[in-house]
């Protein structure tokens, strides 16, 4: 009975093995062979892994098919984590970095604790604190307080218009629309840099706040086993090594870069030391390269690494690029980056679990990125470039500027314009809108970004005055990005709309010199100069010698010289509606960074005016008043409303601080808010006729970059088309296959009689035959229209330091100096130094002395001089080229036109000794050169 049971037992353990297995070898049949192929691509998935290699940037070449960027080939010096842990991770990274320091290369070093004067500091504070000092924020201010900083001050300026229901996003895109890009999360109101030290700190899990960088830096050397026997710079070596390793994450296998562009000798050194630096290897990798180094620069752009948030979250997470790429930053190289950037290819490699590389099984070469071919003749790229730096320096010290076809005096006898320092000039082809040509000055070499810029070299391209708005920045594209007033080179469009709604342009105005307003005068400019006057004058004399009493006149529809109205009429919306239609108040279409200019909308300004007047106050009055805050939300707000009810009274400077001084401004403030609200907003309210006299000729809220005039320029002489400007012709495919032509785009202008065109361009040609220009191009075997402008800048140049300015005219502002310090110092403690230094010196001043003035503290400060305009166009009986050039702070109009004769020189192919020239052969030629 008993051995009965042992058997069944083992019957039914028998049976359950033979079930069991027979479901492990159907489910090894089914995986094996039925599923075989998902298991097997699954496997592969978790041991073939890819690694990306980078392939060479596409060209960017000129219109003839010469190269402005290319690649070069160069060594970079880079690191496998797997291989280096291996090891002695710490005695690798010093070491390898002691060789690159011997042989003095350049290397990635992006750990964010530095030493400065003997302190730790974190690079994240540095990148805040040079931000701030950029746009002279003060050190106090928090994120929301440093972003409505600068929005305060391009509302002030006009530049943005805001109202009560404009939020901070709405800021964010118009300053960033204006070039402006605050480092800074509105969602949040953080500084991006912050937010980027508490990630990194993080990494470490250190998660103290507000932990010192030299406590960091002592738990960084625990955390890497770093020996204190190291000085903290021998310590640092090693951190920074570290950390670069570990910011690859866990992809071992990727390489990562340590240094680029290294010397034959740093490689042979490294290879020799091949066995002591394991994981450390040398690749040969494409870098950008530009040949001409400067040579238009400013279209071209520039690279860099990727950094921003906004740049990791577009081509890391969106784009598949790596973390290290480099991207395009500005210009050509910025908008075309997805053609430039060409495809990657790969090296596959097996790795284990951990990730670290087994071994190399695949390569896939990659594939270079597209060609872009620009509009911009290289040669005529140089001429105007080397034309205008020549030009600024001659002006700078009042020499004559020398050419085979004339020299010109740039002296008036009186003064030198030694602030002639930056400038720009722009030259298309007018019926087709493509650029030909256009410098800014000063420029900078991109090849200083190819690898990584250094301090010293960006500190460089810095301007010396961040103060002064007008001080040459040699990043900085004015051509596109800096809008002006135009002076006389507007006159063009006062004058086509008189004659185009009706004025003969033979009718003549008898120039009586000036025009009062009430007690003001609106004097022409041979009256401001000489008490002289042009006489008769109809619309060619009045553009040839350029007849402000002329413009004053037809702008209104009056004759004032007969006291009687003109046969048209006019006004200035006529005026702004022609300058519109111009495309003076849009952006020209051109590929690259533009901030264009504004035409004026009189309707708006008061209402607009108003709007900006509230808001200021409302942002800076917070603690302004002796009774309330900016927290006691309905009085604060009755009383700003308060004073701005006041902007059509427009009451006195004297009134102003009576009633101010009744509403509880703040004794030390009220002469502060008193100028403010009398000469930034009250007195710019209202339109009046003076405002159009302005707008006439060129002045007032009238403000355009160069190469919109040059676009208008275009609009005048091509026939009355408007093109979209382009940079850009045509887009080749890396195999050649696809070749993506630019569509060139135009508009027809809608004049009441387009045949009005052809008057304007007579006068212009006056200009250069009997005109302001004649000493430039009358002997000139081309046929050009011109226009000469000098345009005005109000204000004074602010001092590179502020505080020394003060200080050393102390006496000058009746107050004593020592007592004024102690004063401004008491000020800035009170206030935990939430301004500059200079603002407390300033509030103390007004204390001490009631009676000064914002403008007789600055009386000191040199005065901006009038810049200098040419626009032209030639050949006058078939236009083809317009050239206009600016030069900040020139004096005279005419200074200016020396540079467009050089490009026009250039252009037609003309030299001295040739009686003889043929536009269209030398078009020819080069069309078949770009064919």
């Amino acid at each position: 009975m008993v051995n009965k049971k042992i058997k069944d037992r083992y019957d039914v353990l028998r049976v359950s093995f033979v079930v069991i297995f027979s479901i492990i070898i159907l489910k090894l049949g089914y995986m094996t062979i039925i599923k075989g192929d998902y298991y097997f691509e699954q496997a592969q998935n978790k041991v073939y892994k890819k690694i990306l290699v980078e392939g060479p940037r596409g060209e960017i070449r000129d219109r003839y098919g010469r190269l402005l960027a290319g690649n070069r080939a160069s060594f970079t010096v880079q690191l496998l984590k797997n291989e280096i842990e291996k090891a002695n991770a710490n005695e690798v990274g010093q070491r390898v970095i002691n060789v690159l320091e011997k042989n003095g290369e350049k290397y990635i070093d992006e750990f964010p604790i530095i030493r400065q004067n003997g302190q730790f500091a974190y690079t994240y504070d540095k990148n805040i604190q040079e931000w701030k000092d950029k746009y002279d924020i003060p050190a106090s201010y928090n994120a929301k307080e440093s972003f409505y900083h600068i929005v305060d001050g391009l509302v002030d300026e006009g530049v943005i218009r805001v109202d009560n229901n404009t939020t901070e996003y709405d800021l964010q895109k118009m300053l960033n629309e204006n070039g402006y890009y605050p480092p800074i999360y509105v969602s949040k109101w953080e500084f991006a840099e912050n937010v980027k030290k508490a990630q990194w700190l993080y990494r470490y899990r250190i998660k103290e706040e507000n932990i010192s960088a030299e406590d960091a830096f002592g738990k960084l050397k625990e955390y890497f086993d770093v020996s204190d026997d190291l000085n903290n710079d021998e310590a640092r070596k090693i951190l920074l090594f570290r950390d670069l390793l570990k910011s690859q994450g866990y992809l071992q296998y990727q390489p990562i870069k340590l240094a680029i562009d290294v010397k034959k000798e740093t490689v042979a050194e490294i290879e020799e030391l091949a066995i002591e630096l394991p994981g450390v290897s040398i690749e040969t990798e494409p870098i950008r390269y530009y040949p001409n180094e400067n040579l238009a620069s400013h279209i071209l752009g520039q690279i860099g690494k990727i950094s921003q948030q906004t740049e990791i979250d577009t081509y890391t997470t969106d784009k598949g690029y790596s973390i290290s790429d480099m991207i395009g930053k500005t210009g050509i190289e910025k908008t075309f980056e997805d053609k430039l950037h060409g495809e990657k290819g790969f090296k596959k490699v097996v790795v284990d679990s951990a990730g670290r590389l087994i071994e190399k099984i695949e390569i896939q070469s990659p594939k270079a990125g597209d060609t872009v071919y620009l509009t911009i003749d290289k040669d005529l790229q140089k001429v105007a470039e080397d034309s205008l730096e020549k030009l600024l320096k001659t002006i700078q010290v009042g020499g004559t500027y020398e050419s085979p076809w004339g020299n010109y005096r740039l002296n008036d006898g009186k003064k030198i314009y030694n602030k002639a320092t930056s400038g720009a000039v722009v030259a298309l082809d007018v019926k087709t809108g493509e650029v030909l040509a256009m410098a800014s000055y000063p420029d900078y070499d991109p090849n200083l970004f190819a690898t990584g810029i250094t301090t010293e070299d960006m500190n460089s391209l810095l301007p010396k005055n961040k103060n002064n708005p007008l001080a040459a920045k040699p990043l900085y594209n004015i051509a596109t990005m800096t809008f002006v007033q135009p002076g006389s080179v507007f006159k063009m469009i006062t004058g086509l709309a008189a004659i185009d709604n009706g004025l003969d342009p033979n009718y003549e105005i008898y120039d009586k010199g000036r025009i009062m307003l009430g007690n003001k005068s609106f004097g022409c400019w041979i009256w401001n100069e000489r008490r002289g006057s042009h006489g008769a004058t109809n619309l060619y004399k009045a553009i040839e010698q350029s007849c402000n009493y002329y413009m004053y006149s037809v702008s209104v529809g009056y004759d004032y010289a007969k006291e009687k109205p003109l046969p048209v009429k006019m006004n200035v919306d006529e005026i702004l509606r022609y300058a519109r239609l111009f495309g003076l108040d849009e952006k020209t279409g051109i590929e690259i960074e533009e901030i264009p200019g504004k035409v004026p909308n009189p309707e708006d300004k008061f209402e607009t005016t108003k709007r900006s007047l509230k808001y200021a106050l409302d942002r800076k009055l917070k603690t302004y008043f002796d009774d309330i805050t900016g927290e006691d939300n309905q009085e604060y707000e009755k009383r700003i409303g308060k004073i701005v009810s006041w902007m059509a009274e427009n009451p006195g400077r004297g009134t102003l601080l009576k009633r101010l001084e009744d509403l509880h401004i703040k004794e030390d403030k009220v002469a502060e808010v008193a100028d403010l609200i009398k000469y930034s907003y009250f007195n710019q309210a209202k339109w009046t006729t003076g405002d159009t006299f302005n707008i006439s000729i060129g002045q007032g809220a009238n403000s355009y970059t160069p190469l919109q005039m040059a676009n208008y320029i275009s609009g005048l002489v091509n026939g009355g088309y408007k093109n979209k400007v382009t940079v850009v012709d045509k887009i080749e495919s890396y195999d050649k296959m696809n070749i993506d032509k630019v569509d060139l785009e135009r508009e027809k202008i809608p004049l009441n009689d387009n045949s009005n065109l052809e008057e304007i361009k007579k006068a212009m040609l006056r200009v250069t035959q009997q005109g302001t220009a004649k000493k430039v191009f009358g002997q000139f075997p081309v046929k050009v229209g011109a226009k000469t402008g000098t345009a005005q800048k109000s204000g004074r140049i602010p001092t590179a330091d502020e505080v020394e300015y003060l200080i050393s005219h102390m006496s000058s502002y009746g107050v004593n100096t020592q007592e004024a310090l102690a004063l401004a110092d008491e000020y800035e403690k009170a206030e935990d130094s939430k301004y500059s230094k200079d603002y407390y010196i300033r509030k103390a001043l007004y204390k001490l002395n009631p009676r000064l003035t914002y403008d007789e503290i600055n009386r000191f400060k040199d005065t901006y001089d009038n810049f200098a305009w040419f626009v032209s166009f030639a050949p006058y009986d078939d236009p083809e080229i317009a050239v206009v050039s600016l030069i900040f702070q020139g004096g005279h109009g005419g200074y200016a036109a020396p540079v467009a004769r050089d490009i026009m020189v250039e252009y037609f192919g003309l030299t001295k000794n040739e009686d003889d020239y043929d536009v269209k052969e030398k078009l020819n030629i080069k069309e078949e050169l770009k064919r």
